[in-house]
């Protein structure tokens, strides 16, 4: 059998696709790389914020001291631990966080064709939040929080697509409704858990699903780097595939794309994501929704770029945020609180001023 050929109806609408107002490659090149030089500056001011002043030769002296393993016993012992142990791994989180957010968000809203989704919408946070509120309830029970709040954010999603499974396939719309009736059920057995709480798992399971890197160490960036960093490989190498799937199923068929699998393996590779970012920062509102808008608007609807694109937009605004958080006042402020405050009124510009690209493709 021969290789199936796009109908005229289908490269009409690549051609169309190609022909919108964001670019060249060159330029594309151009905007990733001022993003990652962004997201750099945004390291560095964020390395040096915050109630310990230090200075760039300090950090820089730090820094490269572990880094080259030298002897660490000529550096002043709190400067040490700040820079180290407690900034560099909290900035290196919030970046991996970020990332996992928004390219799970570019995915889910590539495979449902549909801009309103974020990577929450099949019940990851409400699985994660009952996970970890078990496990800060019975910690003897259940052990590590971060665990059990991933073990139970893949099994949330796992739910819904079972329960949404029937003659053997899935519908992309009994998915959402199965995601969102499991979001809705574990929620209630969250409010169950804070009722049944007393003050002090109360206060910890509300900070929990707040959100924030109050804890970040080495040990988390150990445990989501690589399911970030592969998860991020795999969906930006299949990233022309989620272009096809954008288009619709038949489209996809034509072009000898199984659209089935393909969303089966972007939904699992985001979900995976999702779980991981959840498990170590908490529930981080609007990050998968708003940044892969923000990218398209910049770069046009070809995932190719704006998968990329969103992780290093979601990498700076997480910095961001967390550096304001910390810094703000002196009790530090859940990140949630902040992504809501920013996050929001910027949607809202997209909406007003740029959505007729923010919302196509």
């Amino acid at each position: 059998m021969g290789r199936l050929e796009p109908t005229p109806a289908v490269r009409g609408r690549m051609r169309a696709a190609g022909s919108r107002p964001f670019g060249s490659g060159e330029r594309r090149a151009l905007v990733l790389i001022s993003l990652l030089l962004l997201l750099f500056v945004g390291a560095a001011v964020s390395m040096l914020a915050g109630s310990y002043d230090l200075s760039v030769s300090q950090v820089v002296t730090v820094i490269t001291t572990h880094v080259l393993q030298r002897d660490t016993t000529g550096l002043e012992r709190v400067q040490d631990t700040v820079v180290w142990s407690i900034r560099l791994p909290r900035i290196l989180v919030a970046v991996l966080v970020g990332a996992a957010l928004a390219t799970a968000g570019s995915a889910y809203q590539g495979t449902f064709r549909n801009p309103l989704v974020d990577p929450f919408i099949l019940g990851v946070s409400a699985g994660a939040s009952f996970g970890a509120s078990l496990a800060i309830l019975y910690p003897r029970m259940f052990g590590s929080v971060q665990v059990t709040a991933f073990a139970f954010a893949l099994l949330a999603v796992g739910i819904a697509y079972l329960a949404s499974r029937t003659n053997g396939a899935n519908s992309t719309v009994t998915l959402v409704l199965a995601g969102i009736i499991i979001s809705s059920v574990l929620q209630s057995l969250v409010s169950i858990i804070k009722y049944a709480s007393d003050d002090a798992a109360l206060r910890a399971i509300v900070f929990w699903i707040m959100g924030g890197f109050y804890y970040a160490g080495w040990e988390d960036v150990a445990t989501l780097a690589p399911v970030v960093l592969l998860g991020f490989a795999a969906l930006w190498l299949l990233s022309w595939k989620l272009n096809i799937l954008s288009m619709g199923d038949d489209e996809a068929r034509t072009l000898g794309v199984n659209p089935d699998r393909l969303k089966l393996i972007f939904i699992l590779v985001a979900t995976l994501m999702t779980g991981a970012a959840v498990a170590a920062s908490g529930i981080i509102a609007w990050v998968g929704l708003m940044t892969p808008h923000a990218a398209r608007m910049v770069l046009g609807p070809d995932h190719r770029f704006v998968i990329p694109a969103a992780a290093v937009m979601a990498g700076c605004y997480l910095l961001l945020c967390d550096t304001l958080a910390r810094t703000l006042t002196g009790a530090e402020i859940p990140i949630s609180i902040i992504t809501s405050i920013l996050g929001a009124p910027y949607l809202f510009y997209l909406l007003r001023s740029k959505g007729r690209y923010a919302f196509s493709g």
